[in-house]
């Protein structure tokens, strides 16, 4: 009977494809031309299933990779090339307007910075001297070593909302998993941000997508709760707990002082300021952008978060994770959860 029978499944579909449970030759040899056209059928649906495999395991690739969650294994899985690339041009490509529509272009509100007013200048001066409004708050106490320009509150809460929430940024920068992508001084780079704000956050941000030796192999260094820093990173990262209190504070402290700051200063009920500060958002470049800002943070802040929620304690994680979507709160979230120095080798 054996000799009758010389064909197999290999001669449809290799052999290697069909299910172990359903290799006829494991069978008496008097069933095999009744096993093989069934072993066949199950070989065809097996391929076309395994064929479609690699699409469905790489969405959830990229689930896992959007939600902070682990491989298989336990390591975290690597950004499919295509998205990363996507996603690096789109952040690129941001750079370009956020440079060019609010520095060069004359459309915007306001006047661009090669046409830039006195008036503008004197603004700037003077929200810089009411920096997180430690002049204001000391002349409302009573010290007057130094008198507080008098800025429209409106405009005060908007400039230190933030610079806040960009000196919060510095120990999320200086703990960032991809950090090593950047070449640069992390330092210097956060520095410039509490200037120009996301002129180099942005680049930062499609810097750190760049894949190491063209591999889609994380290193394991990324992994790492070791944090190589350097004097100044080592402090911010050191005291994070602190600063997400103080900036806590700024946070809220700018939201009473743009309804209720300089209240003996004449700058008018709810209604009034609010009608001056649309105005203000109309006129002032600097201003303007700061609402550019705001949007950029409120997106790339839970961003980075997840992507580094394993240097945040353990007990505090789930909550950080959720938390990390609201604009501000999330970043003092973050540093308040930061895993003692001990855990981060500091």
């Amino acid at each position: 009977m054996d000799r009758l029978i010389s064909w197999s499944a290999s001669q449809f579909r290799p052999y290697s494809f069909i299910s172990s449970s359903w290799r006829f030759t494991s069978l008496p040899p008097l069933v095999h031309p009744i096993a093989a056209p069934v072993a066949f059928r199950r070989a065809e649906k097996e391929v076309h299933f395994r064929t479609s495999r690699p699409l469905l395991s790489s969405l959830s690739k990229v689930c896992c990779q959007r939600q902070g969650k682990p491989s298989e294994g336990g390591a975290e899985v690597p950004e499919p090339v295509e998205i990363r690339v996507i996603l690096q041009a789109c952040l690129w490509l941001l750079v370009g307007i956020y440079v060019v529509w609010l520095f060069i272009l004359p459309y915007a509100p306001g006047d661009p910075v090669w046409a830039i007013k006195p008036q503008t200048i004197s603004m700037l001066i003077d929200l810089s001297l009411n920096f997180l409004f430690i002049l204001p708050l000391t002349n409302l106490l009573g010290f007057h070593f130094l008198e507080s320009p008098a800025v429209h509150p409106t405009a005060e809460a908007l400039f230190n909302l933030v610079m806040g929430w960009t000196i919060m940024f510095a120990p999320l920068l200086f703990t960032d998993r991809h950090k090593e992508k950047f070449r640069g001084s992390l330092t210097a780079l956060w520095g410039i941000q509490m200037f120009l704000t996301n002129t180099v956050l942005i680049p930062y941000m499609a810097i750190r997508l760049s894949q190491e030796n063209c591999t889609d192999e994380p290193s394991p260094r990324f992994n790492s709760l070791k944090l190589d820093l350097s004097g100044v990173q080592k402090t911010m990262v050191a005291g994070a707990k602190v600063l997400s209190i103080l900036c806590g504070l700024v946070g809220i402290t700018s939201i009473l002082w743009f309804f209720f700051g300089r209240a003996t200063e004449g700058f008018g009920d709810l209604s009034d300021r609010w009608t001056f500060f649309l105005e203000y958002l109309s006129i002032d470049r600097p201003g303007y952008a700061f609402i550019w800002d705001i949007c950029l943070y409120t997106l790339f802040q839970p961003w980075l978060i997840g992507d580094n929620l394993n240097k945040v304690d353990t007990t505090k994680a789930e909550l950080v994770k959720y938390l990390r979507f609201i604009p501000y709160v999330g970043l003092v979230a973050y540093l308040w959860s930061l895993s003692d120095q001990e855990e981060l080798q500091l």
